[in-house]
């Protein structure tokens, strides 16, 4: 996929298994997405030693609301409880 202009880069991580949660993360959370990085990853599955390192990029205007979403999920504030169902809103 090509990239606009207007895309920047939020993250960067490694193989197309994260590329693909941090993707749906945000476009579950209405934030478009676009990729640049080693197409190696893609045609050999090679993510090794900085082989498949891929840069995720959204939209300028809502690079900082994905830039606190990926910080908030990572510092596990954006977790499921254990009992809470993944399809029914948290209160």
């Amino acid at each position: 996929m090509s990239t606009a202009p207007d895309f920047v880069v939020v993250t960067t991580v490694q193989g197309q298994f994260e590329e693909e949660q941090v993707r749906a993360f945000l476009l579950a959370n209405e934030i478009p997405t676009s990729v640049r990085g080693e197409t190696l990853r893609t045609m050999y599955g090679i993510s090794l030693d900085g082989l498949g390192v891929v840069d995720i990029l959204v939209p300028r205007e809502l690079a900082d609301r994905a830039r606190e979403l990926l910080a908030r999920a990572d510092r596990g504030e954006l977790a499921l409880a254990d009992d809470q169902d993944p399809d029914t809103p948290s209160e």
